[in-house]
């Protein structure tokens, strides 16, 4: 009888384990549904309705955290909508789980352009380059940002330098 209970516990003990399956799915073995919501977010975001595709992206997390595209597009939603910072945090995010992946390195080194922060976003570039050593569509636009990042910053400058104040010589009343 206490044979039978422990056969039947510890069979119930590795019925309820994961099967070797689940724990040995490869990095870039997506689940499917994931990848369905993904493409259903993409479609959403080419439609200008960026609310729903953030509610696809972050379905398609739920379903596969490990869903590095659906990072990297919540992260270019993230920029679309004026938020650089959000958008630097999702593709750190995204980089955790490929730290070569160049398509996360120049999105964030462009949201960090965005934000103002040049050497941080130069860093990337170099990471960029390392990376991708042909000619990258994705280091051609962060080097375009960088640009850009950087002329503002002179223009910046320049809007907010004292102008010289010229008044006219009014002698003070009752002195004459």
């Amino acid at each position: 009888m206490r044979v039978s209970f422990l056969a039947l516990g510890a069979g119930l003990v590795l019925a309820s384990l994961p099967t070797a399956s689940d724990a040995q799915r490869a990095d870039n073995d997506i689940l499917p549904r994931s990848v369905a919501l993904q493409h259903e977010g993409e479609n959403a975001q080419r439609a200008g309705n960026l609310d729903g595709a953030i509610d696809y992206y972050e379905s398609a997390l739920a379903a596969d955290p490990r869903n590095r595209s659906a990072i990297i597009a919540l992260a270019q939603v993230a920029r679309a909508q004026g938020l650089p910072g959000k958008a630097i945090a999702l593709y750190r995010e995204a980089l955790l789980l490929e730290p070569n992946d160049v398509v996360a390195l120049a999105g964030q080194g462009e949201a960090l352009a965005d934000k103002g922060a040049l050497e941080l976003a130069r860093e990337k570039l170099t990471d960029a380059r390392r990376v991708c050593s042909d000619a990258c569509p994705q280091v051609a636009a962060l080097e375009k940002a960088i640009d850009a990042g950087a002329s503002k910053r002179v223009v910046a400058a320049e809007a907010i330098a004292p102008k010289p104040v010229v008044t006219t010589a009014n002698p003070p009343s009752g002195q004459n």
